[in-house]
């Protein structure tokens, strides 16, 4: 398992695309990010005390979280007078409250979010009860890049597996490495997973029994093969003496 920080995505690409030969130690596409336990060198440096560099796995069943954009309704059971609709989160990650005005729930989980309104109203209501029903929120998605027929963002509607996401964003070009697409999970904030899969060697088995299933934010990358990245046409001069010129 390789493990990065986000803002290295950009430079790792660039390398994969630019270098004719990657050699980079093959990672089992069965393991699962939410199961795995972070390397050694890792557990050694979070003994030391250095938190900031070490990976911390999210656990199994994430809870989803506001951000901007998101709607929802918030009613009172007792109190109907300060029911609202379609309450949106601003870009600032703040909705606005009938009768108590501003307050952040950007990140907040549905109890969370729940709790930090109950709390708001409790300066002009007595024990309030509340309950919020979500509205519109951001669907779950993968996105595909690369070497890839369509590159893009896309629904992830139920169970969808690597080769299924390949096929839905158009399928590898000719120019894609079906050796090494590359799955990136985000392990927290500030850390993501990256798995290198053997697609080709799947798919010429058949045996796709170890092809992974996506999670929501999922990316996949295709990088290009090395054939793809001679030049179509180069000087006559510099194969002369192989192909002499009449």
């Amino acid at each position: 398992m390789l493990v990065i920080k986000s803002k290295w995505i950009v430079v790792l690409m660039s390398v994969l695309g630019l270098a004719s030969g990657l050699s980079v130690a093959q990672v089992s596409p069965a393991s699962d990010a939410s199961s795995s336990n972070p390397p050694a060198s890792m557990a050694s440096a979070a003994s030391s005390g250095d938190a900031t560099t070490v990976p911390h796995l999210q656990s199994r069943d994430q809870r989803y979280r506001i951000s901007p954009g998101d709607a929802f309704d918030i009613n009172f059971d007792l109190s109907p007078e300060f029911n609202q609709t379609a309450v949106t989160v601003q870009p600032d990650g703040f909705i606005t409250l009938r009768g108590v005005g501003d307050v952040k729930v950007d990140g907040q989980t549905t109890p969370e979010l729940t709790q930090t309104v109950r709390t708001a109203y409790e300066k002009i209501l007595h024990d309030p009860i509340i309950s919020l029903v979500l509205k519109d929120f951001e669907k779950p998605y993968f996105i595909a890049d690369g070497s890839i027929g369509r590159p893009g963002k896309y629904d992830l509607r139920g169970q969808v597996t690597l080769t299924e996401a390949i096929a839905i964003a158009g399928g590898f070009t000719k120019e894609s490495k079906h050796s090494q697409v590359l799955l990136f999970r985000r392990v927290n904030e500030q850390w993501l997973e990256a798995k290198i899969l053997n697609v080709k060697k799947m798919e010429k088995s058949g045996n796709l029994s170890e092809d992974p299933f996506l999670h929501p934010g999922d990316m996949l990358f295709v990088p290009k093969n090395v054939y793809s990245k001679i030049e179509h046409f180069v000087p006559a001069a510099n194969f002369g003496s192989y192909f002499p010129i009449p």
